[in-house]
């Protein structure tokens, strides 16, 4: 399975579109957002296009393909006008790996969720810097943010193929790329 993975979008429009270039050109069989989606959020400067609405509109327009986080900026209202289900964190085995997803303002590298999780790799984002790295046995990874990029980083995304994590910008150029070996 191919996953697309997105997080911290934070209301723009005009990286909301984007996302649809990139699902276009990746073809993943499943996209995940790892929160944020709509809202800029008290520090953060309002995003390109900052337009919500219109967000809404675009990934309501993918919902059959979303796995969704929540996000600390994400509220109620947010669901609302979203016709997908934001879920806290999700577990889940793709690709003979164990997944864990959550927005990262809970848990990240520094914070792992509670014991009696089985985590092969772990994606997040809320900190906006992409980034792939190994602690612990543990695969990290952070798709950084497509609107809002922080620390001098890319506008990016995560693609999880196969036995590899590739860290693109928007444009699609390679940043990073790991490759998982499974014992």
């Amino acid at each position: 399975m191919k996953l697309l993975v997105i997080s911290d979008i934070h209301g723009s429009y005009y990286y909301a579109k984007k996302i649809l270039e990139i699902e276009k050109r990746e073809n993943p069989d499943k996209i995940v957002l790892l929160g944020d989606l709509y809202y800029h959020g008290p520090r953060n400067d309002l995003t390109q296009e900052y337009n919500p609405m219109e967000v809404s509109k675009i990934l309501n327009s993918l919902k059959d393909k979303l796995i969704v986080t929540k996000g600390n900026c994400d509220a109620e209202v947010d669901e609302m006008i979203s016709e997908f289900p934001f879920k806290e964190y999700i577990e889940m085995n793709v690709n003979g790996y164990n997944l864990f997803l959550s927005h990262g303002h809970k848990y990240n590298i520094d914070n792992l969720p509670p014991l009696g999780v089985n985590i092969d790799i772990m994606m997040y984002g809320h900190f906006h810097v992409g980034f792939i790295k190994e602690k612990d046995g543990i695969i990290f990874a952070n798709p950084g943010s497509i609107s809002l990029p922080k620390e001098n980083s890319k506008h990016s995304y995560l693609i999880f193929d196969d036995n590899k994590l590739i860290l693109k910008d928007v444009d699609g150029t390679v940043i990073e790329e790991y490759n998982l070996k499974k014992d």
